[in-house]
């Protein structure tokens, strides 16, 4: 896990962003990609004068996006990783998606909360189903990343399983781990076979199991990620675990409302 890909676009969520995957690749001793999407405009001109303000749109956009550039290559050129920068334009997911071939981890939003637009909880799920590589999807007031203790939210299902292997180098450089999970007889492989292969690469992992069959999910993962003093919450998305609930409710619901970093595969 070495290649962290960045998405960078001149929104209230890019400081969180740029924080995160800064720790992120230093916590590595990895490589920052940066990916510039300048979005192509959702409106088009009115009838009398089609496509001008289409036009206009799109060169405020690249205006900005060339000073937003330009201001985050002055820092990044004192930042101590090694980085590099793409620009594309179009939109957030196919850019993203288009430049994570090969990229081990990509940071965005989880969701922009004072601001509808953009729309960062859809691109963050659309990412998800698509690129198939996990991503660190962040508050917009996110400061730091601090991955000393982690707490992987387990529903024994294949999402998080594969999370939890892709980020083991992520996990080895924790204080402490703790796997999480309800007990109410819907688990699919134990937690504890979790904790024994985390063993196996050095982590020692703590498991804690819960039997609360009634509270919410994205409840329980909240409290237990307080109770643990968690600095990041690592877990599966849109699973059919008891973590996890049918049709991704508990995914968008933690992406809606987490207040730490969530680490989400799928």
């Amino acid at each position: 896990m070495k290649n962290v890909l960045l998405l960078v676009h001149d929104d209230a969520g890019q400081e969180a962003r740029l924080q995160v995957a800064l720790d992120l690749t230093r916590a590595l001793d990895g490589h920052l990609s940066c990916i510039d999407v300048t979005l192509f405009p959702a409106l088009v001109g009115d009838i009398y004068s089609p496509g001008i303000a289409e036009a206009a749109l799109l060169t405020a956009e690249r205006e900005r996006e060339s000073k937003n550039k330009a201001a985050l290559e002055a820092r990044l050129a004192h930042e101590d990783v090694c980085w590099d920068w793409a620009d594309v334009t179009g939109n957030f997911v196919d850019g993203v998606c288009d430049a994570a071939t090969l990229s081990d981890i990509i940071v965005l939003n989880r969701q922009l909360d004072h601001f509808p637009y953009p729309d960062m909880r859809d691109v963050a799920s659309c990412v998800l189903m698509r690129a198939r590589v996990p991503i660190v999807a962040v508050p917009d007031d996110c400061k730091r990343l601090d991955i000393r203790r982690a707490l992987v939210a387990w529903d024994g299902q294949a999402s998080v399983a594969a999370t939890l292997r892709a980020c083991v180098p992520l996990l080895q450089r924790a204080e402490a781990v703790e796997i999480f999970t309800a007990g109410d007889g819907a688990v699919g492989v134990d937690p504890r076979f979790a904790a024994e292969y985390l063993s196996r690469h050095g982590v020692h992992a703590t498991v804690r199991i819960v039997e609360n069959g009634s509270q919410a999910a994205d409840q329980l993962i909240a409290a237990a990620a307080v109770a643990y003093d968690a600095d990041y919450v690592l877990m599966g998305a849109y699973s059919h675990g008891r973590l996890m609930e049918t049709f991704g409710g508990v995914t968008k619901r933690m992406l809606r409302n987490a207040k730490l970093p969530l680490i989400l595969g799928h």
